[in-house]
């Protein structure tokens, strides 16, 4: 089970609430990214979760583990060191049987995995965890859910962050057990956001959005 690796704590800014943190790191956040085959790109902008590690850092009493980019392979047992895990990419996504069963498993123990389309990933995402959870549909969150509160306020949802399509953001989820262990992230692109200004040239208000927006996810994770 993922949550007997979470037997370090710290306590949050300014909220008076423990939160476990996953040992493997001496009690440090790392934010891990999720490799698949299929041919997309799931390595894209590899500094999107080291900036978002560094914000953590600066802006909140998180404590984040060496700035750096991580990724794991489903394939390895590592992958239930870590309570949080990002998939993202441009194009297809497939996983094997094998790997549909550990994901399956990952999730069902605790783990959670925050998916941000970066545009072109969406048919393949949905397909895929179809194959992981048969039995369950991605539902499209309530404004007033607590990711959206966590830490900051979010009250009309997702921001839009980079321009695609002229279609508003959406925010999915799929539960099991009445937890929260997937939220998939469409037509906003908030890894994009934590990117450097360099990738994508966002505005810094856009950028700050999606920082904002990553710390709720993240803080909501803990929490939960």
């Amino acid at each position: 089970m993922i949550k007997k690796f979470l037997i370090l704590f710290f306590v949050f800014f300014n909220s008076g609430i423990l939160f476990s943190q996953p040992a493997n790191t001496s009690g440090k956040l790392r934010i891990v990214r999720l490799q698949y085959s299929g041919g997309g790109d799931w390595y894209n902008d590899p500094s999107a979760e080291v900036n978002m590690m560094d914000y953590l850092k600066k802006n909140t009493s998180v404590v984040t583990d060496e700035s750096k980019f991580y990724s794991v392979n489903i394939s390895s047992d590592e992958i239930y060191n870590y309570p949080f895990l990002i998939i993202t990419g441009h194009g297809n996504i497939e996983f094997s049987d094998a790997e549909i069963v550990r994901l399956r498993k990952y999730l069902d123990s605790g783990g959670f995995l925050f998916a941000d389309d970066d545009y072109g990933m969406d048919d393949a995402f949905r397909r895929e965890m179809k194959k992981v959870f048969p039995e369950e549909d991605f539902k499209e969150l309530p404004f007033d859910h607590p990711i959206y509160n966590s830490h900051f306020s979010f009250p009309n949802g997702l921001p839009k962050i980079h321009q695609h399509d002229e279609k508003p953001p959406q925010g999915f989820g799929i539960y099991r057990s009445g937890r929260l262990c997937v939220f998939y992230t469409l037509e906003t692109n908030i890894t994009d956001g934590w990117a450097d200004p360099k990738e994508h040239e966002d505005p810094i208000e856009k950028r700050e959005e999606a920082f904002k927006m990553g710390t709720n996810i993240i803080v909501y994770v803990l929490k939960n």
